[in-house]
């Protein structure tokens, strides 16, 4: 019942198969809780690792994690797969664990600038206001190539804007301290959150979710969600942020015979929950043309209606688990989840939805040239992995012997904005002492405010320094200061430096 080019996904009156060719066409897993989305998407998963596929998941119970252990023969698994008509044979998987605390697998990180403040902002919660000031911070730093890594740099430079407010708003637009006060609060309640983890160096790099190992078959990459989704906003932040790194980083590669790497969102209403409408119409926009990239998107959710219209018609592939429908709103949902399927004639596919059992579902893959098949009561293949977690101990170990092993697990601290900004005000400091006859601190502070003796409305050295120093970093080339970053910082960051400028469609750092 195994066919190359294909994965197969269970039985109905035929087998049902998921073709690699249109897996990148994006897809839909959805039912209620317990009805067997998780097993789905990890014979999906499984699927696509067997056929040197990668894969990116989330895993927000920890069951993904059994990935990485043999299946144990349960008497219910084996009987289905004999129902079925195929060999059920226990395997295990090529497995990374990722998490963005660290306690259960790889740390992963992002850089601010590498962010943007599109995200960012949906990140910190900030309103139409605080967004645009956030951006005019961006658009400082990157006309600068100021690095922004973490947090501290972000606060150095919001600080120096509200210094010098007054003379930014002419060239950049209102600047108010009300609103940069706001702004590094939201930050410090992140911190709060630790999502100040998330954000620093060394960045992920996407090159490390593609890989195969020595037998071609695509390591699962499993980012652990369970304490994550306690953060519901950075947990979609991160994986948007995660999506919009794909789409700007890969080469178009228009059809290919399978995907590059497929990316599983669980939980996918928290992407688009209190989502401005031109942050999902950017969604909508990555979703459509990242399968260039030769990147499949698969949402992972209760029902059909989480997930907008614009965006729900771009996936072409769907697994609809069993839905209940004893309110008048759960009844609407089932109707709506039922005509977003190819109707089949052989049987209500309504009804249907409330019908299935566990491990059943209504299947419909692309087929041909991209047309949907009808849809088809399936019976889900067992996993050939375990189904359900493994030990933490089995898991410390797999993370131990892993090839990311060192790479991403210490926190680097470059030199960044804030050290360079720190650079700048000890010199403006020591220019003003120098001006000012030697008189130190107190007098150099005494002529910031205007109270060592000279004229009234005369300006003292330190605020002519103070001016001139806000006048340079305004005015100041790209090209002269990006070169002296550059050959400072060095590395990966080091070298994006001279681009910095150019932001892509989710507003984050483009590196090529």
């Amino acid at each position: 019942m195994l066919e190359d080019g294909k994965i197969f996904i269970g039985k109905s009156t035929k087998p049902e198969y998921l073709d690699l060719r249109l897996a990148n066409r994006h897809g839909l897993v959805t039912g209620a809780t317990g009805t067997g989305k998780t097993v789905s998407l990890q014979v999906l998963a499984e699927g696509f690792s067997n056929a040197g596929v990668p894969v990116f998941a989330a895993d927000i119970k920890g069951d993904l994690s059994g990935m990485a252990a043999p299946g144990n023969g349960k008497e219910p698994l084996v009987k289905r797969a004999k129902e079925i008509g195929i060999e059920y044979v226990p395997d295990t998987f090529p497995v990374v664990f990722w998490d963005l605390f660290g306690e259960q697998g790889h740390r992963v990180r992002a850089t601010i600038s590498e962010m943007g403040p599109l995200l960012l902002s949906r990140l910190l919660d900030l309103n139409d206001t605080q967004e645009g000031v956030l951006n005019i911070a961006f658009r400082i730093a990157d006309e600068q190539g100021l690095l922004l890594l973490d947090l501290k740099d972000l606060r150095a430079l919001l600080q120096l804007i509200s210094d010098n407010a007054s003379q930014l708003t002419t060239t950049y637009g209102n600047v108010s301290k009300a609103t940069i006060g706001t702004i590094q609060r939201q930050l410090l309640v992140l911190e709060n959150q630790q999502g100040d983890e998330f954000l620093g160096e060394p960045a992920l790099d996407i090159k490390d979710l593609m890989r195969t190992d020595r037998d071609g078959r695509g390591v699962v990459n499993i980012l652990a969600a369970d304490k994550l989704m306690s953060n519901p906003r950075l947990y979609a932040t991160f994986l948007l942020w995660l999506m919009s790194e794909l789409f700007e980083e890969l080469p178009e590669v228009g059809d290919v015979d399978q995907p590059k790497l497929v990316f599983f969102f669980d939980e996918a209403h928290l992407l688009f929950n209190d989502a401005p409408k031109a942050l999902v119409e950017t969604v909508e926009r990555v979703v459509r043309l990242i399968r260039s990239k030769g990147v499949g998107v698969y949402f992972i959710t209760q029902n059909p209606v989480d997930v907008p219209e614009s965006i729900l018609a771009q996936l072409g592939n769907r697994v609809q688990h069993g839905l209940r429908a004893y309110t008048p709103r759960e009844q609407k949902a089932v109707r709506v989840a039922a005509q977003t399927f190819r109707q089949n004639p052989a049987f209500a596919t309504e009804k249907a939805i409330t019908e299935l059992g566990v491990g059943e579902a209504l299947v419909s893959t692309l087929e041909g040239k991209g047309v949907p098949s009808m849809v088809e009561r399936t019976l889900i293949a067992p996993p050939m992995a375990q189904v359900g977690p493994i030990e933490l101990s089995e898991r410390q170990r797999i993370v131990a012997s892993s090839p990311m092993r060192g790479k991403y697990d210490q926190p680097v601290d470059p030199e960044s904005a804030y050290e360079m900004l720190a650079k700048r005000a000890e010199q403006a400091a020591a220019e003003a002492k120098a001006a000012e006859g030697g008189g130190g601190i107190l007098d150099m502070l005494g002529g910031l405010f205007g109270t060592t003796g000279q004229r009234k409305g005369s300006m003292t050295a330190t605020q002519r320094v103070t001016r001139e120093v806000t006048r340079t970093i305004v005015n100041q080339t790209v090209g002269g200061l990006a070169a002296e970053i550059g050959r400072t910082i060095g590395g990966r960051q080091g070298s994006s430096i001279g681009r910095a400028i150019v932001r892509g469609t989710l507003g984050g750092l483009l590196r090529r």
